[in-house]
């Protein structure tokens, strides 16, 4: 593991991503022992504190933990999907964000990717995953409903169905696309959109997969792909209309 001490990078954040990379790379296991910080220090030929920052970092993304006692210090961590899951959502909606990534991208990207799980949904779903589904869509029709709880009820509603592939590298990959792009397209589209509309959709997506029909859970995603667009395409509108 090596640094470049010219490099204009913070020097923690350098020895992070090395010892990161070892990680990665196969060179640090799960459950392995990291050298002391005194041993870092001087591998690297930085500051205890340098090696302390750089140790902090690695543990906020849950690679590494800390263990105190004789037989303590820092260790490999592993990690798991679940955990990895906040880290995806937020990447996900800073790149959204910051890159200004238009409705029709993201309506395209995160339709495209959850249709790929229809079929393996309509064959692996469980009955846990259909009560969830079926839950939601009754507290989306649900009269009173503000419409920030709709918008929380529909990720649930479509993390469900994710989560119904049974594929957690899916799962995982997808956290970003259900919850952070939905509630961006939510929140373009809230003010336009029928309940009722999407409610039924929501039940031809269920109905489908607890009928293990494939072809007919693809095709109410691609429904509700293109209702959502027509949405998006209508708000434009409006909102340019009124700047015209």
């Amino acid at each position: 593991m090596k640094i470049d001490p010219n490099s204009t990078a913070d020097l923690s954040a350098q020895i992070a991503k090395a010892i990161r990379d070892a990680i990665v790379a196969g060179e640090l296991i799960v459950d392995d022992r990291l050298p002391s910080e005194a041993e870092l220090a001087e591998q690297f030929e930085v500051s205890r504190a340098t090696v302390r920052e750089a140790l902090k970092r690695l543990a906020a993304q849950s690679l590494i933990r800390t263990q105190r006692g004789a037989f303590g210090g820092a260790f490999v961590n592993r990690l798991s999907f679940e955990e990895a899951y906040g880290q995806q959502i937020t990447t996900s909606t800073l790149l959204l964000s910051m890159n200004a990534v238009s409705f029709e991208v993201a309506c395209e990207a995160r339709y495209a990717m959850e249709r790929a799980c229809a079929p393996m949904a309509a064959e692996r779903r469980s009955a846990d995953h259909l009560a969830t589904m079926r839950a939601e869509i009754h507290r989306q029709g649900q009269p009173g409903l503000t419409d920030e709880a709709f918008c929380a009820s529909d990720v649930a509603f479509h993390r469900a169905l994710v989560d119904a592939a049974g594929n957690p590298v899916l799962s995982y990959q997808l956290a970003g696309a259900v919850e952070a792009m939905q509630p961006l397209m939510n929140m373009i589209t809230f003010t336009a959109r029928s309940r009722e509309t999407i409610v039924q959709l929501h039940q031809r997506i269920a109905d489908a997969l607890e009928a293990r029909a494939e072809d007919l859970a693809d095709q109410a995603l691609q429904d509700l792909a293109d209702y959502t667009r027509e949405l998006g395409r209508g708000v434009a509108a409006a909102r340019a209309a009124r700047n015209g």
